[in-house]
C-alpha cells in the first residue's frame, strides 16, 4: 500500500486539480491522507464532498497551525502505507505515478540499503523543472544527488514509512518552518533512493506557496535554517558547496540572537562577514516585496 500524503493549509480553491489526478491512478492499492494545518477556509467542506463521493480511501485529520513539517510528522505517524508520498496541495501527479512507484519499490523493498524510491517533477507543459540523469535507474543518497552530481532538484520521493517514523522533524518552539531537505540529508547518510527517469510529479509554482516566501520563512526559522546548514558542513560535499552553506548558516545566525546554541567548526567562522552582509541584504529585500 503507498500514502499518498497532503498537507494543506487555506487551498480549498485549488485543492480539487489534486484529487481528480489522484481519482486517476492506474494503481489502486493506496490511501490519500490529508492533514488540515490549521486552514481558515472551507476546506472542510470541500474534503467531505469527496470522502461522500466514495472514489478513493480518504483520511483526512485536522490540527493547529504548526508548518508542513509538523503536519509531515503527524501524517507519518498516522499513514498506512508501506511507502509514503508527499504531494503538496498545489501540485497533481500522472496518472501511473503510484504504479511507477511500486514497480521500483518492489525492486528495493527488502534491501536496508534504500530509503525509498524516487521519480521526477514536471513542469504543466512537460518540461523538467530541473536537470536530471540520463540514466533510466540511478542509485544514490539524497546528498550524494543534490552536491556530487549537480542534480538540485526535480525530485519526487517516496519514502519507506517505516524509515520517515525513524527521522521525525525536530520541534522547535515558536518556529514553523523547515526546510525538508533537513530530514532528508538525515536518512541519506545511512541510506540511499532509487531515482527512475519517469515523470511522476507535476509542479504548480503558485505566488501564495512556500516557494516564493522561502527566504523569509527562514528568517522567521532561524534555528531550523542553522540547523539545516550546519548539519551539511561534515558531510562529504563538494568544497563549495561548504563556503556556500557556511555562508548560509551565519545569513540566518545574524538575524536575531539565538540562545539554542549550534555549533559549527571553528574554520567556518571565516564566513561571517560574507553572511552578515547577506543578513543585510535580505533584510533590505524583504522590507521592499513583503512590507
Amino acid at each position: 500500500m503507498i500514502t499518498i500524503f497532503t498537507p494543506i493549509y487555506n487551498r480549498a480553491y485549488i485543492i480539487d486539480k489534486l484529487y481528480e489526478s489522484i481519482k486517476q491512478q492506474t494503481f489502486k492499492d493506496f490511501e490519500w491522507l490529508v492533514v488540515n494545518d490549521g486552514s481558515s477556509d472551507n476546506i472542510n467542506e470541500v474534503m467531505q464532498s469527496f470522502v461522500d463521493e466514495k472514489k478513493v480511501c480518504i483520511r483526512y485529520y485536522s490540527q493547529p497551525n504548526g508548518g508542513k513539517h509538523r503536519a509531515i510528522n503527524k501524517g507519518v505517524e498516522l499513514a498506512k502505507g508501506d511507502l509514503f508520498f508527499i504531494v503538496d496541495s498545489d501540485d497533481t501527479i500522472t496518472p501511473d505515478a503510484l504504479e511507477l512507484l511500486d514497480k521500483y519499490y518492489q525492486q528495493i523493498k527488502d534491501d536496508d540499503r534504500f530509503a525509498g524510491v524516487s521519480g521526477y517533477r514536471c513542469l504543466p507543459d512537460g518540461a523538467d523543472v530541473y536537470k536530471k540523469p540520463e540514466q533510466e535507474v540511478f542509485d544514490c543518497t539524497n546528498i550524494e544527488y543534490s552536491y556530487k552530481y549537480s542534480h538540485l532538484g526535480g525530485k519526487a520521493e517516496a519514502y519507506k514509512t517505516a524509515i520517515m517514523r525513524q527521522y521525525p522533524f525536530p520541534d522547535i518552539e515558536g518556529e514553523k518552518f523547515c526546510a525538508e531537505s533537513l530530514v532528508w540529508n538525515r536518512i541519506a547518510k545511512k541510506y540511499m533512493l532509487r531515482f527512475f527517469n519517469k515523470h511522476i510529479y507535476i509542479w504548480n509554482y503558485l505566488p501564495d506557496g512556500l516557494t516564493k516566501g522561502m527566504i523569509k520563512n527562514r528568517r522567521n526559522s532561524t534555528t531550523y535554517a542553522m540547523m539545516g546548514y550546519a548539519e551539511l558542513l561534515p558531510t562529504n560535499i563538494p568544497f563549495k558547496w561548504k563556503i556556500r552553506a557556511a555562508i548560509n548558516y551565519w545569513r540566518f545566525f545574524f538575524v536575531k540572537k539565538h540562545k539554542k546554541s549550534i555549533e559549527i567548526p571553528l574554520s567556518w567562522y571565516v564566513c561571517a562577514p560574507v553572511g552578515y552582509i547577506q543578513s543585510i541584504k535580505d533584510f533590505c529585500h524583504i522590507r521592499e516585496y513583503y512590507v
